[in-house]
């Protein structure tokens, strides 16, 4: 049989049919397969109820934070005047936390033995003339480190600022000196004192940055000691000491400290407990007001922030389990939702949640049920996040949509490259 020319061609061609058929059709069965498509919705954080806004007076200027593990005060609301104005005995905080970092105190110890020398005879009898808080001494009497700390703390005296200052630094000059950089080694921008007792109007800082004194404070062992145990002498022979900046501690207040001053008006900073969410420890919060006209105000005040912060620490829900937060959709037509497995609520302290955010981990087939990405939203106090699944199966398209889409398989192969 002789062979033609179009029996040469017609040889070719089958060839080439058997040979694509045979390359061709297992590409396409067991080629990758395009990833799904993932469209968020509107869904997120911000459809959530709205946690009730702290309340702190015009009056003034005020501020309260929320006290983290580490000390650091984390900012919930301020009110009022947010420039650096007078502080008056709140300065004495810089007093003790300066002096402390350079001649500390062991927490539970008394300290060194401080000996009452005539200028602090001299600075008890003025201030006492004065009509300014005071604790007496007398010339030639010690007064451990610890019983000096508790008399400016507890008492708010005066003439122990002076005394611990001049014992510290060798008088009240190198003292400011010394703490002005204290001050602005611990990044506080305005915060600046002119003496040791906050007397002088030249003592400022912001509301602001009273929380954040308050914060170091009850962040230092030795010293939150002090308050803890203002109630009854903790160490043998300790001094009598009276408690004069408690105030309201029958709304379960913690005054750190109390005053008032011509220049400031009533100055105050507090702590106070709040209640967390069901089997959380509570939040401790730390407030600082000054420029408070009178009591009756900075009462007020104080009892409204007390009240509106238990109300705003309040659990709310963010992320509500169900809620669908994205949707798929295969390129051979399957769909599922993306749905919250868990509820996550948080302590929004008044404030706008923020922007929530979706990441779906590519794939292209998966069955219901499966945790395929994950929500998270911004508070106030973090992120919090919820596993998302699906809702229904995207199966395998089947032999026939493989092989009669081969431009979507041949894509998904090259991506996959890449």
């Amino acid at each position: 049989m002789s062979i033609t020319p179009g029996r040469i061609v017609g040889i070719a061609v089958g060839a080439i049919a058997i040979l694509g058929i045979g390359v061709y059709g297992p590409a396409m069965l067991l080629g990758p397969l395009p990833t799904v498509t993932v469209t968020t919705t509107s869904a997120s954080g911000d459809d959530a109820a709205g946690a009730a806004a702290i309340t702190l007076p015009d009056t003034g200027a005020s501020a309260i934070a929320a006290l983290g593990d580490d000390g650091t005060a984390s900012t919930l609301a301020t009110a009022g005047d947010a420039a650096a104005v007078p502080i008056g005995g709140a300065a004495k905080l810089v007093t003790v936390l300066t002096t402390l970092e350079s001649l500390p105190l062991a927490a539970g110890g008394a300290g060194p033995a401080i000996t009452i020398g005539p200028d602090d005879y001299t600075d008890y009898l003025r201030y006492a003339s004065e009509d300014s808080r005071t604790l007496a001494v007398l010339p030639g009497e010690t007064w451990t480190q610890r019983d000096v700390v508790r008399a400016v703390l507890l008492a708010s005296s005066n003439n122990h600022a002076d005394t611990l200052a001049r014992w510290a630094f060798g008088g009240v000059e190198p003292y400011v000196e010394a703490a002005n950089e204290w001050l602005a080694a611990h990044d506080f921008a305005t915060m600046h004192v002119a003496d040791a007792t906050g007397l002088s109007g030249d003592n400022i800082g912001t509301a602001e940055e009273l929380t954040r004194l308050g914060a170091l404070v009850l962040a230092d062992p030795r010293l939150a000691e002090l308050f803890d145990a203002a109630e009854t002498p903790s160490i043998p022979g300790e001094r009598d000491v009276p408690d004069v900046v408690s105030h309201l501690g029958e709304s379960g207040v913690r005054a750190l400290s109390r005053s008032y001053t011509d220049q400031a008006g009533v100055s105050f900073v507090f702590t106070t407990e709040v209640a967390g969410a069901e089997g959380d420890p509570p939040h401790r919060l730390v407030s600082g007001m000054t420029l408070m006209p009178d009591y009756d105000t900075l009462d007020a005040a104080v009892q409204a922030a007390i009240d509106s912060s238990s109300v705003s620490a309040a659990p709310v829900e963010v992320i509500s389990a169900g809620t669908t937060y994205a949707r798929v959709e295969s390129a051979w037509g399957d769909r599922a939702d993306l749905i919250a497995s868990v509820s996550r609520a948080d302590a929004a302290w008044g404030s706008a949640v923020g922007e929530t955010s979706v990441t779906v981990e590519p794939f292209t087939t998966a069955s219901a049920g499966r945790e395929i990405g994950r929500v998270s939203v911004e508070t106030a106090d973090g992120e919090v996040g919820s596993p998302l699944e699906l809702t229904d199966d995207i199966r395998d398209p089947g032999p026939l949509w493989r092989l009669t889409n081969p431009g979507a398989l041949i894509g998904a192969f090259f991506d996959q490259r890449d």
